[in-house]
């Protein structure tokens, strides 16, 4: 019973964790309908510009606060100067696009910061451990359980109760039409794209403390991001959070009763939704 309270909150973290990053990916294709291969990319250089900015204000909370919104201001300038070109063109051009993104960001990072591992401390607040039913856990990882649903909650209030949110609703649903009636499509866009270059960004800052920084940390998270998206449905808000939740879940228990199959369970789970569900859990909709 240990073992297994311990797994479910492994799983919980985990999940909360993909979850922030997938919603951001998630958003950007139904507003928008780009598949930005360059998303893990851009998780992995909001966690080193935390890394850098916690280092050089010794706050991990101003690091948290600085690193995601230079990367959505990345976002902004690439929605302007590479994306707005392509809107009309053929999805392989966007594909080709972003992947060319991933790599001039992977190595940008590698030029700037080295191929070696960083490490990046808790904050003292989150440090140390608390005891759940019995059982030490680490309050950091307690700290993303609570901090996931709270930013997905806020996220939700946003799109769907403030005028902003409504118009983003409305451009996603018909852009044609909502640029009839005098809505900015252009700016909503390069927002949406910001907002969701700020998610992935925060994700990674987010997992810096939990796991060493490296060049290639994007890789695994945008599969399993894809992943996650495709389970709940493209373009589906709560679908990112139920999908997220699941392989997070899967994750953790499966290292316990998997073993070395494990890592297949993901993709396995992705192959029974293409073949039962294929458009996924839930309908498109933020």
């Amino acid at each position: 019973m240990d073992t297994l309270l311990l797994n479910a909150l492994n799983g919980l973290s985990w999940g909360m964790l993909l979850f922030l990053i997938a919603v951001g990916l998630t958003t950007v294709f139904g507003v928008m309908g780009i598949l930005n291969f360059a998303h893990g990319s851009l998780f992995m250089l909001g966690a080193y510009l935390c890394m850098q900015s916690m280092q050089l204000f010794d706050s991990f909370w101003f690091g948290l606060l600085v690193g995601p919104l230079g990367v959505a201001a990345l976002g902004v300038l690439v929605e302007r100067f590479l994306l707005r070109k392509i809107y009309s063109r053929d999805v392989t051009f966007q594909l080709l696009l972003t992947f060319a993104l991933l790599l001039i960001l992977d190595d940008g990072v590698r030029m700037i910061w080295g191929s070696g591992y960083h490490v990046v401390e808790p904050p003292v607040l989150l440090s140390g451990v608390m005891t759940i039913a019995g059982q030490d856990y680490p309050i950091y990882r307690f700290f993303l359980i609570v901090v996931g649903p709270l930013i997905g909650g806020l996220l939700w209030a946003f799109f769907h109760f403030t005028r902003w949110g409504k118009v983003v609703r409305a451009a996603a649903f018909d852009n044609i039409m909502a640029e009839g009636v005098g809505i900015n499509v252009p700016r909503i866009y390069a927002s949406v794209f910001a907002l969701g270059a700020w998610l992935a960004a925060l994700g990674g800052g987010l997992a810096a403390p939990q796991q060493s920084l490296n060049p290639a940390m994007g890789e695994k998270i945008i599969i399993e991001s894809f992943i996650v998206v495709v389970v709940g449905g493209m373009g589906s808000f709560p679908g990112a959070f139920v999908g997220a939740l699941l392989l997070g879940l899967l994750d953790s228990f499966g290292t316990v009763f998997a073993g070395r199959m494990q890592m297949a369970i993901p993709y396995l789970l992705l192959a029974v939704i293409l073949l039962v569900k294929p458009t996924g859990l839930f309908r498109k909709g933020v």
